[in-house]
């Protein structure tokens, strides 16, 4: 046989390939940027870094090693140094816009690593196949920065598939949502009004601060935050603070919660505390035109009426007194309903009649021993 036909033989029992085509082929040298495939054609196989996949500087002898069998596209049968070029990349693209397409219809929660983040949103790779997500599906409430995803793992579905525009669109959104309900329904599964739970001060506003219950938040409203006066939550309270509250209302998903337990009330064994008649001690806590408020204890204030601070007529509370000033007062009134309790200094006065005869007994006494 000559040597010419001998080459014909060979080259005819070599298949042949086009462009588009997709081969498979062993893995016979790799290199940080090429990869070379014996793809049973005359010429080898060529994979470029740049197809093999869309992340930069990937050194390929730490993704494929000799022996290895893989699949990849004809990009072109000579690619002028008489080997095949490949695409490793095309051939994942596809088989991932499959499997986004099978994903869609089937309403599958996937996952991929977040490779690029703009101020639009977020975009995903799922098998060389790109998909974005919009700021407004990445997170169930608005998110400043979201860089913070940058190279992290997520979650999330395909709500719209159309590889012919290049739109394939993911949300992340509406499983957070899902998976807070499910937490929601949960926790309101387990507590009732009148438990004590335990939670982490999620968020401080100037009428109250929101508690994570673990899935659900609760309301800690200023009022119910102490027996006594809080001037502001945040100088109660910090976020990441672990409190113990008490279930005060439950309505649908709202959580009314509160820091007042009955056994911590102050109004507890008043009646007897500051009963009619009692002289009892405070600090001057504030003042309005008619008269000033003294805190007996935390929790209790009791008004000292304009009126009953002195025997002479004064105009407001600042002509004889000050804020954090002590005083000593009696109680004039108790009225535990409505919980009320009313002081007089004044009744704690002499009269001006045994001011004078006591000064007259004085002075008659000096006379006679003089």
């Amino acid at each position: 046989m000559s040597e010419e036909s001998f080459e014909q033989l060979l080259e005819e029992s070599l298949k042949t390939i086009r462009n588009g085509e997709v081969v498979e082929g062993t893995v016979i040298s790799v290199k940080e940027d090429e990869i070379i495939l014996n793809i049973g054609f005359k010429s080898d196989g060529v994979i470029t870094r740049s197809e093999y996949t869309s992340t930069p500087n990937v050194d390929l002898t730490t993704v494929v090693k000799v022996g290895d069998t893989m699949e990849a596209k004809v990009v072109k049968v000579n690619d002028g140094d008489g080997q095949v070029l490949l695409s490793y990349k095309k051939l994942a693209a596809e088989k991932g816009s499959q499997k986004l397409e099978e994903a869609y219809e089937n309403k599958e929660v996937l996952k991929a690593v977040v490779t690029n983040v703009t101020n639009g949103g977020l975009t995903v790779v799922v098998d060389e196949t790109k998909v974005f997500i919009p700021a407004s599906l990445v997170s169930d409430s608005f998110e400043r920065d979201l860089d913070k995803y940058k190279g992290q793992e997520i979650e999330f579905v395909i709500t719209e598939f159309n590889p012919r525009k290049r739109r394939i669109i993911g949300d992340r959104r509406q499983l957070l949502v899902e998976s807070k309900k499910k937490l929601q329904e949960e926790v309101l599964g387990k507590i009732a009004v009148g438990d004590v739970v335990t939670g982490t001060i999620k968020n401080v506003t100037d009428f109250g601060a929101f508690v994570d219950l673990g899935g659900i938040d609760g309301l800690l409203h200023i009022s119910e935050m102490s027996w006594g006066h809080i001037e502001h939550p945040k100088k109660a309270f910090k976020i990441g603070q672990e409190v113990k509250a008490l279930v005060k209302d439950i309505d649908g998903t709202k959580i009314a919660l509160s820091l007042k337990f009955d056994e911590t009330n102050p109004w507890n064994g008043a009646a007897e505390k500051y009963a009619k008649g009692k002289v009892v001690k405070g600090k001057v806590a504030r003042m309005t035109d008619f008269g000033a408020f003294v805190e007996l204890e935390t929790g209790i204030d009791a008004l000292l009426h304009v009126s009953q601070i002195s025997k002479e007529r004064i105009e407001k509370p600042e002509d004889m007194l000050k804020l954090g000033q002590e005083v000593e007062a009696c109680v004039v009134d108790f009225n535990e309903a409505e919980k009320k309790i009313s002081l007089s200094i004044k009744a704690l006065l002499p009269d001006a009649d045994e001011n004078t005869e006591a000064e007259e007994v004085t002075e008659t006494t000096e006379a006679t021993e003089a």
